[in-house]
């Protein structure tokens, strides 16, 4: 079996590297000439842990071959995963454009039985309308089926997470669909570090619409988790209580768990607040009753307000003041800036006359794209101390490993004024305000 990837982006890559690493012959494809020559080199085009050694490495064996030609592609292969990009317009809804165009080119193209697998993230009952395109466009009477597969992949450890998944999703409506799914995703959840005694409790085989919700809910649901423990740090600051301990407290609850119950300026990235908003768009479609996850969403945007209500209660006044931001990923270990807090804090910032002075482990080339540096008011620097020096405050973007490790009493000696905003709560207050620091954090006392 020769499986192919149509789409090298944040999902295809990994995913073909998945399968790669698990000894099947595999072709990835994107129309995107620069980023398959860039590929073919052995240049990931983008950050994520594992994947650059992975590449190379397969690239090497063979198992990998890559391509700007997805008609060849599906000539080629007998198993296509579809992870084209499926962007949201301003009410919430996916275009399919990109979609619908991979369909009709797999259409033209079927030399013999196919099985197209829907990886994109997309609204439910999309892969009926995927099966009806390609009936509609087919070259001759070929047989394929249509089956969903969503991923799970987080940025940062994506290539850790579809070669560990906790659990496979398999949307199909025919034994020979089911059954070559299983062939591929079998052996990987019986390799996994998660597969436990019994790994086939991993596998969740169930029909189309049910899958495509399943992506949806797992979103929406991690989504309100997080504005929850925002809404709960809000009312601590004004109990004055402490929103980590209340947290902890949380998360020893199995019911719970303790992931994703970190108060702070909110969740960003490109999958939760987009799938947030598509989920609460299919819902009013279908006549649903969605204000429970447009309340979480005005949750989260309003984050920005109250960590820019911190800045002015510490600086009184923010024009002309040096302000340094530690952080610009939505999140640690990955250089994606896709709705990350950071876009709009900065903005506010200059907007309000401030002089910024920007770090990030690995995010200061894709944030320059959005913000050329200006020399005096907007400048980037390759270390925390070096973006510190001078600076009336720093503000504590994203939680990063690596400022943990920054020795703050040389940070504050080099200072104008030793203040700290800690937008992630990651550090130890008590810590921090014994070096000298005024100390200001989310939802603790």
């Amino acid at each position: 079996m020769i499986v192919g990837i149509l789409g090298l982006g944040h999902v295809g890559l990994p995913t073909a590297l998945g399968f790669a690493e698990n000894g099947w012959s595999v072709i990835g494809a994107d129309r995107d000439s620069a980023k398959v020559a860039q590929v073919a080199r052995g240049e990931a085009p983008f950050f994520e842990a594992g994947v650059q050694e992975t590449l190379q490495r397969h690239l090497n064996s063979g198992l990998l071959q890559v391509t700007d030609s997805i008609p060849s592609a599906v000539e080629s292969c007998d198993v296509l995963f579809v992870c084209v990009g499926t962007p949201q317009g301003d009410d919430g809804a996916a275009d399919l454009s990109q979609l619908e165009g991979v369909a009709i080119t797999i259409a033209r193209n079927l030399n013999g039985y196919k099985l197209i697998v829907e990886k994109s993230t997309t609204p439910v009952r999309t892969a009926e309308r995927l099966k009806r395109t390609i009936s509609r466009y087919a070259n001759g009477n070929h047989e394929f089926d249509v089956a969903v597969n969503p991923e799970f992949l987080q940025e940062g450890t994506a290539l850790h997470n579809f070669l560990n998944p906790d659990r496979v999703v398999l949307g199909v409506e025919t034994e020979r669909a089911r059954d070559l799914l299983l062939e591929l995703y079998r052996p990987l959840v019986a390799r996994s570090e998660l597969a436990g005694d019994n790994p086939e409790d991993r596998l969740i085989v169930t029909d189309l619409n049910t899958a495509e919700l399943i992506k949806h809910a797992s979103n929406a649901f991690l989504a309100t988790k997080i504005s929850f423990i925002n809404m709960v740090g809000d009312i601590c600051e004004a109990a004055r209580a402490d929103v980590k301990e209340v947290a902890r407290g949380l998360g020893m609850d199995p019911r719970i768990g303790p992931r994703f119950l970190g108060a702070g300026a909110g969740f960003g990235g490109y999958c939760l607040p987009k799938d947030l908003r598509a989920f609460v768009r299919i819902g009013e479609l279908n006549g649903v009753d969605m204000s429970l996850l447009r309340a979480v969403e005005n949750v989260n945007d309003e984050r920005i307000n109250k960590l820019m209500h911190k800045v002015h209660e510490a600086l009184w006044v923010v024009q002309g003041k040096t302000i340094a931001i530690w952080g610009l990923s939505f999140k640690p270990d990955t250089d994606d800036i896709r709705e990350a807090p950071s876009l709009k804090v900065v903005t506010r910032l200059l907007d309000e006359g401030a002089y910024l002075r920007l770090h990030d482990p690995l995010a200061l080339a894709e944030f320059q794209k959005e913000f050329p540096e200006q020399v005096g008011r907007l400048e980037y620097y390759d270390s925390p101390y070096e973006a510190a020096a001078g600076a009336d405050a720093i503000v504590l973007l994203t939680e990063w490993r690596d400022y943990l490790t920054v020795d703050l009493s040389q940070v504050r000696d080099t200072m104008e004024v030793p203040l700290l905003i800690d937008g992630r709560n990651l550090l130890d207050p008590a810590a921090v305000r014994s070096l000298g620091f005024e100390y200001h954090s989310m939802g603790r006392r």
